[in-house]
């Protein structure tokens, strides 16, 4: 499905589809907006192709698993990233991948699923926005960052929850639990990285076709490239703490298996000498002298528990138990 916003020379905002390209073609005048949900690559990739994109930029946004990227080229400045399209609070989240084709009086948005930052500005943009494509590819990516943003706040509470349950009743419900959040931390955390480094590609090497829409667009990059670096340091941030949950879980658990072992090292050292003597006197030969003892019973139980308590004396002075 193809949309688009033509900003006339007039200043008329005219909302339509592919038919406006060729009418903003003829006049040469205004600024337009297409938006591109996926579904004809091929015909896809002619309008891109004739809309002077670049072959390689088009091949790269028709990549369903691309990485994130910015790359620069003579006409336009080009945007891949992951939009989110849903998330909860238990981290489920969404990824939709995102181009973008900023070029002097042109912004073209392409994206194999529905984005919710796309949506958001196209029901809201005014004219002037839309006179600023490279200014408007930035606010795209700063309110997709931020819906990133909004996932991983919602995702406070809940790892404090489990830090405290952790903390008063360690079980394996929250170490699975534990283990599920480090796996969907570890794959945001790849795309944060992603996007931290788009974002600060761009505030550091600044295409000049952005300079030259918008002089001031520094500021709204430096803002892009803070939230992209708190998104990143907060998914890392949550991603350690669940990995030091983890392995603070697997410490205690291997701590209390070594009391429970010790103590059952302790009791069969007890009793390895008891079986001993009871092994022997439990032998069926004829001549074994002690059998014609008259106390010897009592004797030999004697020596028994005397052995008994001296190895429970010694080990509670070793304080094995």
């Amino acid at each position: 499905m193809i949309k688009t916003i033509w900003l006339t020379e007039h200043n008329e905002r005219l909302v339509g589809g592919e038919e406006q390209i060729e009418l903003w073609r003829e006049s040469g005048e205004g600024y337009l907006w297409v938006d591109i949900l996926s579904e004809n690559t091929r015909a896809e990739r002619d309008l891109l192709l004739s809309l002077d994109c670049h072959p390689l930029a088009v091949e790269d946004a028709q990549r369903e698993r691309h990485p994130p990227k910015t790359e620069t080229f003579e006409n336009q400045v080009v945007t891949l990233y992951r939009g989110i399209t849903h998330f909860d609070e238990k981290l489920n989240v969404e990824l939709v991948p995102i181009a973008l084709f900023a070029s002097e009086k042109c912004l073209i948005s392409v994206h194999q699923g529905k984005s919710m930052s796309i949506q958001q500005h196209w029901n809201d943009t005014s004219g002037q926005l839309l006179k600023q494509p490279a200014v408007l590819a930035t606010r795209i990516m700063h309110y997709s960052i931020g819906r990133f943003l909004d996932a991983v706040l919602t995702f406070e509470e809940r790892i404090n929850e489990l830090e405290d349950a952790m903390q008063d009743n360690p079980n394996d419900s929250a170490m699975r639990t534990l283990i599920a959040y480090q796996s969907r931390l570890r794959k945001l955390k790849r795309v944060f990285n992603y996007h931290e480094r788009i974002a600060h590609t761009l505030l550091k090497e600044t295409p000049d076709l952005f300079l030259q829409t918008e002089p001031d667009i520094i500021h709204a990059l430096q803002d892009l490239f803070d939230r992209c670096e708190r998104v990143h340091s907060l998914s890392t941030m949550y991603y350690e703490i669940c990995g030091d949950l983890i392995d603070g879980y697997l410490s205690l658990s291997s701590h209390q298996l070594n009391n429970t072992m010790r103590v059952l090292t302790v009791i069969t050292a007890i009793f390895v000498p008891l079986t001993f003597i009871a092994g022997i006197y439990g032998m069926n030969f004829d001549h074994i002298p002690e059998l014609h003892w008259e106390n010897g019973y009592f004797i030999v139980m004697g020596l028994m528990g005397l052995i008994g308590a001296g190895l429970l004396v010694l080990f509670r002075k070793l304080r094995w138990l």
